[in-house]
Protein backbone atom coordinates (compact mmCIF):
# COMPACT_ATOMS: atom_id res chain seq x y z
CA UNK A 1 0.00 0.00 0.00
CA UNK A 2 1.19 3.43 -1.49
CA UNK A 3 0.91 6.46 1.64
CA UNK A 4 0.26 9.50 -0.70
CA UNK A 5 2.66 12.20 -0.04
CA UNK A 6 1.30 15.99 0.68
CA UNK A 7 1.36 18.07 -2.03
CA UNK A 8 2.25 21.60 -2.18
CA UNK A 9 1.29 24.11 -4.58
CA UNK A 10 4.10 27.47 -5.43
CA UNK A 11 0.87 29.20 -4.04
CA UNK A 12 0.92 27.82 -0.48
CA UNK A 13 4.51 27.80 -0.26
CA UNK A 14 4.59 31.54 -0.62
CA UNK A 15 1.64 31.69 1.74
CA UNK A 16 3.96 29.66 4.71
CA UNK A 17 7.08 32.33 3.63
CA UNK A 18 4.16 34.63 4.19
CA UNK A 19 3.37 33.61 7.45
CA UNK A 20 6.81 33.34 8.73
CA UNK A 21 8.00 37.06 7.86
CA UNK A 22 4.36 38.19 9.83
CA UNK A 23 5.67 36.28 12.29
CA UNK A 24 9.05 37.93 12.27
CA UNK A 25 8.05 41.41 12.04
CA UNK A 26 6.15 40.96 15.15
CA UNK A 27 9.17 40.25 17.09
CA UNK A 28 10.29 42.99 19.04
CA UNK A 29 13.63 44.18 18.24
CA UNK A 30 15.83 45.21 20.56
CA UNK A 31 16.61 49.01 20.59
CA UNK A 32 20.00 50.54 20.88
CA UNK A 33 20.09 53.03 23.66
CA UNK A 34 21.72 56.69 22.17
CA UNK A 35 24.92 57.50 23.41
CA UNK A 36 24.59 60.86 25.38
CA UNK A 37 26.98 63.59 23.61
CA UNK A 38 31.10 63.88 25.05
CA UNK A 39 30.76 67.17 27.08
CA UNK A 40 33.41 69.88 28.24
CA UNK A 41 32.92 71.75 31.32
CA UNK A 42 29.54 71.02 30.94
CA UNK A 43 29.13 72.07 27.03
CA UNK A 44 28.34 69.58 24.41
CA UNK A 45 31.36 68.96 22.06
CA UNK A 46 29.22 69.67 18.90
CA UNK A 47 27.90 73.14 20.58
CA UNK A 48 31.88 74.33 21.10
CA UNK A 49 32.79 77.26 19.07
CA UNK A 50 35.96 77.21 17.11
CA UNK A 51 39.00 79.17 18.39
CA UNK A 52 36.96 79.02 22.06
CA UNK A 53 37.34 75.24 23.10
CA UNK A 54 39.18 73.71 25.62
CA UNK A 55 42.52 75.27 26.33
CA UNK A 56 45.79 74.32 28.39
CA UNK A 57 47.98 77.79 28.63
CA UNK A 58 50.95 78.01 30.66
CA UNK A 59 49.85 74.92 32.94
CA UNK A 60 46.59 76.74 32.85
CA UNK A 61 43.43 74.76 31.83
CA UNK A 62 40.91 77.58 30.55
CA UNK A 63 37.32 75.78 30.04
CA UNK A 64 35.53 76.51 26.86
CA UNK A 65 33.58 79.49 26.62
CA UNK A 66 29.59 79.18 26.33
CA UNK A 67 28.24 79.74 23.18
CA UNK A 68 25.90 82.52 24.42
CA UNK A 69 28.53 84.53 25.18
CA UNK A 70 29.73 84.65 21.41
CA UNK A 71 26.31 85.55 19.97
CA UNK A 72 26.79 87.54 16.33
CA UNK A 73 29.54 90.39 16.37
CA UNK A 74 30.69 88.89 20.14
CA UNK A 75 33.85 86.41 18.72
CA UNK A 76 36.91 87.41 17.00
CA UNK A 77 37.13 87.82 13.79
CA UNK A 78 38.76 88.46 10.81
CA UNK A 79 37.44 91.43 8.51
CA UNK A 80 38.53 94.45 5.82
CA UNK A 81 39.51 97.10 8.59
CA UNK A 82 37.03 99.38 8.52
CA UNK A 83 39.55 102.39 9.84
CA UNK A 84 42.29 104.62 9.06
CA UNK A 85 45.07 103.73 11.50
CA UNK A 86 48.12 102.46 10.00
CA UNK A 87 49.28 98.46 10.21
CA UNK A 88 50.81 97.47 13.63
CA UNK A 89 48.54 100.20 15.68
CA UNK A 90 45.80 98.94 18.11
CA UNK A 91 42.85 100.75 17.73
CA UNK A 92 40.29 100.53 20.72
CA UNK A 93 36.61 101.58 20.15
CA UNK A 94 34.97 101.53 23.56
CA UNK A 95 31.53 102.81 22.38
CA UNK A 96 31.07 99.78 19.67
CA UNK A 97 33.09 97.34 22.26
CA UNK A 98 35.73 96.75 19.79
CA UNK A 99 39.60 96.34 19.69
CA UNK A 100 41.31 96.35 16.26
CA UNK A 101 44.36 94.74 15.76
CA UNK A 102 45.20 96.46 12.17
CA UNK A 103 47.16 94.22 9.61
CA UNK A 104 49.61 95.16 6.97
CA UNK A 105 47.20 94.15 4.11
CA UNK A 106 44.19 96.00 4.59
CA UNK A 107 42.68 93.32 7.26
CA UNK A 108 42.51 93.37 10.98
CA UNK A 109 41.36 91.42 13.43
CA UNK A 110 38.67 92.82 15.25
CA UNK A 111 37.73 91.69 19.30
CA UNK A 112 34.86 92.31 21.13
CA UNK A 113 35.38 94.05 24.33
CA UNK A 114 34.16 94.80 27.63
CA UNK A 115 34.91 98.24 28.67
CA UNK A 116 35.42 99.61 32.75
CA UNK A 117 34.23 102.97 33.72
CA UNK A 118 37.96 103.26 33.58
CA UNK A 119 38.45 102.02 29.85
CA UNK A 120 36.03 104.73 29.06
CA UNK A 121 37.73 107.33 30.62
CA UNK A 122 41.14 106.52 28.43
CA UNK A 123 41.62 109.06 25.36
CA UNK A 124 44.25 109.64 22.69
CA UNK A 125 47.19 107.99 22.47
CA UNK A 126 49.03 105.38 24.29
CA UNK A 127 51.93 102.83 23.96
CA UNK A 128 52.42 98.97 25.30
CA UNK A 129 55.45 99.07 27.28
CA UNK A 130 55.02 96.18 28.98
CA UNK A 131 53.31 92.72 28.78
CA UNK A 132 52.76 89.71 31.35
CA UNK A 133 51.23 86.32 31.15
CA UNK A 134 48.75 85.07 33.95
CA UNK A 135 49.71 88.62 35.82
CA UNK A 136 48.32 89.27 39.44
CA UNK A 137 46.11 91.83 40.53
CA UNK A 138 46.26 94.07 43.09
CA UNK A 139 43.42 97.35 43.69
CA UNK A 140 44.98 100.78 43.32
CA UNK A 141 45.15 102.88 46.24
CA UNK A 142 41.90 104.91 44.26
CA UNK A 143 39.95 102.03 43.90
CA UNK A 144 40.53 101.17 48.09
CA UNK A 145 39.17 104.53 48.45
CA UNK A 146 36.37 104.82 46.44
CA UNK A 147 34.75 101.26 47.28
CA UNK A 148 36.28 99.76 50.30
CA UNK A 149 33.59 97.13 50.62
CA UNK A 150 34.16 95.53 47.20
CA UNK A 151 38.23 96.06 47.11
CA UNK A 152 39.03 95.76 50.71
CA UNK A 153 39.20 92.27 50.87
CA UNK A 154 42.15 91.95 48.31
CA UNK A 155 44.30 94.66 49.86
CA UNK A 156 46.73 91.91 49.13
CA UNK A 157 46.13 91.44 45.78
CA UNK A 158 45.37 88.41 43.75
CA UNK A 159 48.27 86.03 42.51
CA UNK A 160 48.88 85.62 38.49
CA UNK A 161 46.13 82.50 37.68
CA UNK A 162 42.59 81.15 37.03
CA UNK A 163 41.45 83.60 39.86
CA UNK A 164 43.33 86.95 39.05
CA UNK A 165 41.08 90.03 37.14
CA UNK A 166 43.64 90.40 35.13
CA UNK A 167 42.77 87.24 32.97
CA UNK A 168 45.58 85.24 31.23
CA UNK A 169 47.33 88.08 29.77
CA UNK A 170 47.96 91.64 30.32
CA UNK A 171 49.51 94.28 28.17
CA UNK A 172 50.26 97.95 30.39
CA UNK A 173 49.82 100.56 28.34
CA UNK A 174 52.14 103.85 29.06
CA UNK A 175 52.16 107.65 28.12
CA UNK A 176 55.52 109.77 28.16
CA UNK A 177 57.61 106.52 29.59
CA UNK A 178 55.17 106.54 32.70
CA UNK A 179 52.61 103.97 33.83
CA UNK A 180 49.15 104.98 32.82
CA UNK A 181 47.29 102.34 35.13
CA UNK A 182 44.83 101.67 31.98
CA UNK A 183 45.33 97.70 30.86
CA UNK A 184 44.34 95.41 27.92
CA UNK A 185 43.79 92.56 29.62
CA UNK A 186 41.77 88.80 29.83
CA UNK A 187 38.78 88.38 32.18
CA UNK A 188 36.89 85.68 33.65
CA UNK A 189 33.61 87.95 33.83
CA UNK A 190 32.30 86.84 30.43
CA UNK A 191 28.95 88.47 30.52
CA UNK A 192 31.14 91.64 30.93
CA UNK A 193 31.97 91.14 27.15
CA UNK A 194 29.89 93.52 24.90
CA UNK A 195 29.28 95.67 27.92
CA UNK A 196 30.18 98.44 30.09
CA UNK A 197 31.23 97.72 33.93
CA UNK A 198 31.01 99.76 37.04
CA UNK A 199 35.17 98.97 36.93
CA UNK A 200 38.25 97.87 35.08
CA UNK A 201 39.53 98.94 31.85
CA UNK A 202 39.66 97.03 28.50
CA UNK A 203 38.40 92.68 28.71
CA UNK A 204 38.46 90.38 26.79
CA UNK A 205 37.69 87.02 26.77
CA UNK A 206 40.58 85.01 27.87
CA UNK A 207 41.39 83.48 24.92
CA UNK A 208 41.21 86.52 22.70
CA UNK A 209 44.15 87.97 24.68
CA UNK A 210 46.12 85.03 24.46
CA UNK A 211 45.20 85.20 20.59
CA UNK A 212 46.36 89.12 20.72
CA UNK A 213 49.44 88.54 23.26
CA UNK A 214 51.85 86.83 20.50
CA UNK A 215 51.28 89.15 18.09
CA UNK A 216 51.58 92.48 19.42
CA UNK A 217 55.29 93.97 20.35
CA UNK A 218 56.40 95.95 23.05
CA UNK A 219 56.11 99.93 21.39
CA UNK A 220 52.74 99.16 19.92
CA UNK A 221 50.45 102.18 19.19
CA UNK A 222 47.24 102.20 21.21
CA UNK A 223 44.64 104.61 19.44
CA UNK A 224 41.11 105.29 21.08
CA UNK A 225 38.35 106.18 18.25
CA UNK A 226 36.01 108.89 19.54
CA UNK A 227 32.26 108.53 19.97
CA UNK A 228 31.59 110.10 16.59
CA UNK A 229 34.24 108.35 14.95
CA UNK A 230 32.61 105.26 15.93
CA UNK A 231 29.34 106.01 14.78
CA UNK A 232 30.81 107.13 11.33
CA UNK A 233 32.13 104.09 11.29
CA UNK A 234 30.46 101.21 12.76
CA UNK A 235 27.14 103.04 12.56
CA UNK A 236 25.06 104.86 15.22
CA UNK A 237 23.39 101.21 16.56
CA UNK A 238 26.77 99.62 16.75
CA UNK A 239 28.11 102.60 18.66
CA UNK A 240 25.67 102.38 21.02
CA UNK A 241 26.13 98.60 21.97
CA UNK A 242 25.93 97.28 25.52
CA UNK A 243 24.08 97.73 28.46
CA UNK A 244 26.16 99.04 32.10
CA UNK A 245 26.21 96.20 34.21
CA UNK A 246 26.14 96.51 37.70
CA UNK A 247 29.57 95.74 39.65
CA UNK A 248 30.21 91.66 40.55
CA UNK A 249 30.41 91.13 43.95
CA UNK A 250 32.86 88.00 45.34
CA UNK A 251 34.53 87.55 48.54
CA UNK A 252 38.43 86.15 48.50
CA UNK A 253 36.81 82.31 49.31
CA UNK A 254 34.43 82.18 46.44
CA UNK A 255 37.43 83.53 44.09
CA UNK A 256 39.92 80.99 45.41
CA UNK A 257 37.42 78.04 45.62
CA UNK A 258 36.57 79.06 41.96
CA UNK A 259 33.11 79.51 42.68
CA UNK A 260 30.70 82.44 41.44
CA UNK A 261 29.99 85.56 43.06
CA UNK A 262 26.86 87.80 42.41
CA UNK A 263 26.09 91.59 40.41
CA UNK A 264 25.26 93.86 42.83
CA UNK A 265 21.85 95.05 42.55
CA UNK A 266 21.71 98.36 41.84
CA UNK A 267 24.89 100.46 39.43
CA UNK A 268 27.24 101.48 40.99
CA UNK A 269 30.66 103.28 39.59
CA UNK A 270 33.72 102.71 41.20
CA UNK A 271 36.90 105.44 40.15
CA UNK A 272 39.42 102.67 40.74
CA UNK A 273 41.52 101.53 37.32
CA UNK A 274 42.20 97.96 37.25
Amino acid sequence: MTLAQPVFSRRSALAALGGFSLVAACAQVPEIAAQPEEQIAGIPVSQIVEGYGLLEDEGFRLPPIPPRYLQGVNRRMLIAYPGTQRAGTIEIDPNAKFLYWVLPDGMAWRYPIGVGIEGLGLRGETVIQRKAKWPGWTPTANMLRRDPELYEPFRRGVPGGLASPLGARALYLYRGGRDTYYRIHGTNDLESIGNSGSAGCIRLFNHDIIHLYEMVPNSTRVIIRSYNESVRIEGAAMANRGIELAPYIITPEELFNGESGHRADELASVSGRG
